[in-house]
């Protein structure tokens, strides 16, 4: 039997109809992103449906109705569907000025943020966020990292989050903050193979369909790169800066650059610059590696005006606890390590804290 065709599903689609309208999803040209990826035994079928984002509860139902119908199709194993805000700007008007959504009694926003992947980032965001939480402050850590999310193993949390009476999120608790992850609702090796529209509808789906509380902050671990996520994030969400993470050596540098110039492109503010991995202490002579360089994300940081945040060192512990889901910040609070993250923590949040 053929495998279905981007038609097929289409015309599948045509069965499901928006009762108000008295019309089916696709001539409504509410189907946008379609795409059918072939694998071994079959498809994985994948599109976004474009809403009023005032109605994203009631069109759920609709949601469902359509993923079922692809279903229906013979040999489809997979059916993701998301739901986007009707008539969301196109990545290429990522320098214009747009009205950004409203996070109810949240008081500020940082990204954390990476040219590449592989530097450190999500165990940097972890530990600033649980550092925040020990300066006092009201703290959210938010996996915006949709590809790949790895704080909920970060942080030793499973399970799917509860909701309230309005269908909105509870986040779940974690060393004295809240924490929300795109992985607390899928499966931990489920692949994410989304197109601009789905990245879009979920990052926002994140902010708005949560009920986050009072906070003071919302630490968000961004994806490596500077792909679809951060320019909906530069363009919907109310971000008061971002804090660039890279390894000393010049490629890693360069992709830091990349990175920090997007953020400026978008006028977001950079609050700094963290230089992760500086340098290797041996733990049984002293000794001290530069194994990746050292010093590169200080100069860098000085070359471009931004503040330099600091220099994390590639230590054993720093991966055994993240690696444990115990991070170090609060697993071995009175470390060097552990000071140096608050510390850091602190910055940001003085940096962060204007109007």
């Amino acid at each position: 039997m053929p495998l279905p065709t981007e038609d097929n599903v289409t015309d599948a689609l045509r069965s499901v109809k928006l009762p108000e309208a008295g019309k089916d999803i696709v001539t409504l040209n509410m189907v946008t992103g379609l795409t059918v990826k072939e694998a071994s035994g079959g498809v994985h079928v994948s599109f976004a449906l474009e809403i009023d984002p005032h109605k994203s509860v009631a069109m759920e139902a609709i949601r469902l109705a359509a993923e079922k119908a692809v279903y229906r199709l013979p040999n489809v194993l997979s059916v993701s569907a998301v739901l986007t805000a009707h008539n969301a700007a196109p990545p290429a008007q990522a320098g214009k000025h747009r009205e950004k959504m409203v996070i109810p009694n949240v008081k500020r926003i940082v990204a954390v943020a990476s040219g590449k992947g592989g530097v450190g980032k999500s165990t940097t965001a972890v530990n600033l966020a649980v550092a925040m939480a020990q300066n006092g402050l009201k703290t959210v850590l938010l996996d915006a990292d949709i590809y790949g999310p790895s704080i909920p193993r970060m942080m030793s949390l499973k399970g799917k989050p509860q909701t309230t009476d309005d269908k909105k999120l509870i986040p779940m608790e974690r060393f004295g903050m809240a924490v929300m992850s795109m992985g607390f609702l899928i499966a931990e090796d489920a692949p994410m193979i989304w197109r601009g529209p789905m990245v879009h509808s979920a990052i926002t789906q994140l902010f708005r369909d949560v009920n986050w509380g009072e906070r003071d902050i919302i630490i968000v671990d961004m994806p490596p790169g500077t792909g679809d996520a951060h320019l909906t994030m530069a363009q919907q969400v109310p971000l008061s800066g971002a804090v660039i993470v890279s390894t000393p050596q010049d490629i890693a540098l360069l992709d830091a650059r990349k990175g920090l110039n997007m953020f400026k492109r978008v006028e977001v503010p950079v609050l700094g610059i963290i230089e992760n991995m500086s340098y290797f202490l041996c733990p049984h002579c002293g000794e001290r590696s530069d194994i990746f360089s050292h010093g590169g994300a200080r100069h860098e940081a000085e070359a471009l005006g931004v503040p330099f945040l600091g220099e994390i060192p590639l230590e054993i512990a720093i991966r055994q606890t993240s690696d444990a889901g115990d991070p170090i910040v609060q697993s071995q609070p009175d470390s060097a390590v552990a000071k140096l993250y608050r510390t850091m923590a602190d910055t940001i949040w003085k940096a962060a804290d204007h109007d």
